[in-house]
């Protein structure tokens, strides 16, 4: 077994990968998978579109904060955020507790557009002007990933599998400068 502390956190743009790589990642590490997302869905019986149409982004955002800080809290997990997770306070709190272990994935304009272009489930993309909006992301978000994350893996020209190997060889020496 790799030396590697948990839980392993993907934090990254919408597009970027975050839910294929974890899941890769985790049955590399043989260990829990957890999609933020997807764990909100089945904890409130309903969609993130549902949620966002009755509670607002507000409501989506304080549901993501309890239930990100309970997974996180799980142990030897890894957990694939939302790419707004980093808008909150207390997330970005738990993230610096963690920061050894938050692995940002990167991904370019051009990918992330070709990757979302027939996505109809992430309800802040769903504009007519969606690089536009990508775009405004990006600016209000990558200085929190910027500062949350220890490592940074791009993800635009390569397969999972590949970023899975890169991130364990990073971790591998990230525990081996810090040992």
């Amino acid at each position: 077994m790799l030396d590697i502390s948990f839980p392993l956190i993907l934090i990254g743009p919408t597009g970027a990968g975050k839910t294929t790589v974890g899941r890769v990642l985790a049955a590399k590490l043989n260990v829990s998978f957890f999609d933020l997302d997807d764990e909100i869905e089945t904890r409130s019986g309903a969609n993130i579109h549902w949620i966002f149409d009755v509670e607002g982004e507000d409501g989506f955002r304080a549901r993501e904060t309890r239930v990100f800080a309970d997974l996180v809290s799980q142990g030897n997990v890894v957990v694939s955020t939302g790419a707004g997770v980093v808008l909150r306070e207390k997330n970005r709190h738990l993230l610096m507790k963690h920061k050894r272990q938050v692995i940002w994935l990167q991904v370019d304009l051009k990918t992330q557009l070709n990757r979302l272009k027939n996505d109809k489930n992430r309800p802040l993309l769903q504009v007519t002007d969606a690089e536009g909006k990508l775009r405004a992301m990006a600016a209000e978000r990558e200085p929190f990933y910027q500062a949350h994350a220890a490592i940074q893996v791009q993800t635009s020209k390569t397969n999972p599998a590949i970023v899975v190997r890169q991130i364990i060889e990073r971790l591998k020496g990230e525990n081996h400068e810090n040992a």
